[in-house]
C-alpha cells in the first residue's frame, strides 16, 4: 500500500478511532501524576497541546495497575483504584474537545523499579537481578500472584472505558513486566508460565481473554519489542510469532519497539551519551560528589551504549510483523523526518508511525510537518528528556542541564 506524504494527513480509522493523521504520539513518562498517581492539571496542560498540535492520537505515559509495580521514576500515573476515573474523565474530556483519540498505556513495571519507591518488593517472573535495579533479587511470582497481576490489568482496562479512554495499550516492551515474560532471557520457568512461546505468553493471552469477556468491542493495542540484545532474549523471529498470538488474541494493533533498561540507551538511541543528566538525576549517581561523578562520566559511556543505528532502528523489525499479521503495525524509533515518515509508510513497512522525543520539544511538530513549516524534528536526540524524568518533570534540556532555579525536583 503506497501512502504518500498527502496522505499521511488525512483521517484514518484506527481499531475504530478516527484519527486526523496517522502520526501518533507515543507513550512517554512525564514524572507530572500527583501522589495517588492521578493526572491533573499539567497533564491536561500537555494533552491539550499535543491535541491541538495535530497528534493524530495520543498514547499517555505509562500507569501502573498495581503498587508493586509502580516506576520508579517520578510521579508515575496509577491506574490501580476507581478513585482515579474522575481525574481521568476530566482529562479524556479535554483531549476529545479537540477531536483526538487517547489511548492509557498500563503496565507493570516488574523488576525494573524499586522497593525504595513501592515500598514492597520487587517482582519478576523468575528470580534474576536487573543490571541497573539491582538493590535487591526480585520474588518470583507464584501462581496465584500471577492470577492477581492478570485481574489488576483487567480492571484497569475496565476502569479505562469508564474514565473516557478510547482504548488502552498493554505495555509488552521495554523490559518491564509482561516483556520479561515474553523473553527466555528474564522468563526462566518450567511451569506453564514459561519454556515455550506459548506458555511465555499466557499471561498475555489471559490478560486479553478476560478483558474481551469485561468489554468486548474495547480497542486493545500493544507495544512490544522486536528484538532486544540480551544473550537468550527477544529475536525477530520470536517476536513475529508472539505478533500473530496477539492477533488471535484479540489485539486491535502493535507498536514495534525494542530493547530493556538494563541495556542503557538502546530504547531511545542518540550520537551523544548523556553522562550530564544521567549523573545529576539517577538515584545510583545524583549524590556522589564532583569528583567521583567526574571519574565515572567516561566509564558510563561504556557501559551503557546507544547502538548504531540511531534512526530507524526499528524498521527490520516492524516490516517483519507487518508482513505475518493483518492488524495495523505502528512503527516507532528514531523516525524524526517527513521523507522517513514518508519511507515507512509506502514501503508498507508499517500503517502508522509513532513519536515520542519530537513532541517533547514540539508538541505541534505534526502541524509544522503537515503546513510545510518543517520536514523534520527539531530533536537533537540527545535524551535529556528521557534520563531526567527519574527526578523532573518532563520537558526539553536541548542536550544542557538549566540553571539551578529551574532545577527542581517534581
Amino acid at each position: 500500500m503506497a501512502i504518500m506524504t498527502l496522505e499521511i494527513f488525512k483521517p484514518v480509522t484506527l481499531a475504530g478511532m478516527t484519527l486526523r493523521n496517522r502520526l501518533i504520539r507515543s507513550a512517554t513518562h512525564e514524572s507530572l501524576a500527583d501522589g495517588s498517581g492521578a493526572p491533573g492539571a499539567a497533564h491536561e496542560k500537555l494533552y491539550t497541546a499535543l491535541a491541538k498540535g495535530g497528534a493524530g492520537a495520543i498514547i499517555t505515559g505509562y500507569a501502573g495497575v498495581q503498587q508493586d509495580g509502580k516506576s520508579s521514576l517520578a510521579n508515575m500515573l496509577m491506574i490501580n483504584d476507581d478513585m482515579l476515573i474522575p481525574a481521568y474523565r476530566k482529562l479524556t474530556d479535554a483531549v476529545h474537545s479537540h477531536g483526538t483519540p487517547i489511548v492509557l498505556q498500563i503496565a507493570h513495571c516488574g523488576r525494573q523499579t524499586r522497593k525504595a519507591v513501592t515500598g514492597m518488593p520487587t517482582v519478576a517472573p523468575s528470580p534474576l537481578k536487573d543490571f541497573i535495579f539491582n538493590e535487591e533479587r526480585p520474588h518470583e511470582l507464584s501462581e496465584s500472584e500471577i492470577e492477581i497481576i492478570i485481574g489488576s490489568f483487567v480492571a484497569a482496562a475496565v476502569r479505562a472505558r469508564k474514565a473516557g479512554f478510547d482504548g488502552v495499550q498493554l505495555h509488552l516492551a521495554h523490559g518491564y513486566l509482561l516483556s520479561e515474560f515474553l523473553s527466555s532471557y528474564t522468563n526462566r520457568r518450567r511451569d506453564r508460565w514459561g519454556g515455550s512461546i506459548t506458555n511465555k505468553f499466557r499471561i498475555v493471552s489471559e490478560i486479553f481473554r478476560r478483558i474481551r469477556e469485561e468489554e468486548s468491542d474495547y480497542p486493545l493495542l500493544v507495544k512490544i519489542n522486536g528484538f532486544d540484545n540480551r544473550r537468550g532474549g527477544m529475536r525477530s523471529p520470536e517476536a513475529v510469532e508472539i505478533a500473530r498470538q496477539l492477533e488471535a488474541s484479540g489485539c486491535s494493533a502493535i507498536e514495534v519497539s525494542s530493547g530493556t533498561v538494563e541495556e542503557g540507551l538502546s530504547v531511545m538511541r542518540g550520537p551523544v551519551f548523556p553522562s550530564e543528566a544521567l549523573l545529576a538525576s539517577n538515584f545510583k549517581f545524583k549524590s556522589l560528589p564532583a569528583p567521583v561523578k567526574k571519574a565515572l562520566a567516561p566509564l558510563l559511556r561504556l557501559a551503557m551504549p546507544s547502538p548504531k543505528p540511531w534512526r530507524g532502528y526499528n524498521l527490520d523489525a516492524a516490516k517483519a510483523i507487518r508482513q505475518a499479521v493483518s492488524i495495523p503495525v505502528i512503527a516507532v524509533g528514531g523516525i524524526h523526518t517527513l521523507k522517513n515518515i514518508t519511507g515507512v509508510l509506502d514501503s508498507g513497512t508499517a500503517d502508522y508511525i509513532s513519536m515520542s522525543r519530537p513532541f517533547v520539544i514540539e508538541p505541534n511538530i505534526v502541524r509544522k510537518l503537515q503546513e510545510g513549516r518543517q520536514t523534520a524534528s527539531r530533536c537533537i536526540e540527545c535524551n535529556y528528556c528521557a534520563i531526567m524524568i527519574e527526578e523532573y518533570p518532563l520537558r526539553c534540556w536541548y542536550g544542557k542541564l538549566h540553571p539551578a532555579r529551574n532545577m527542581q525536583p517534581s
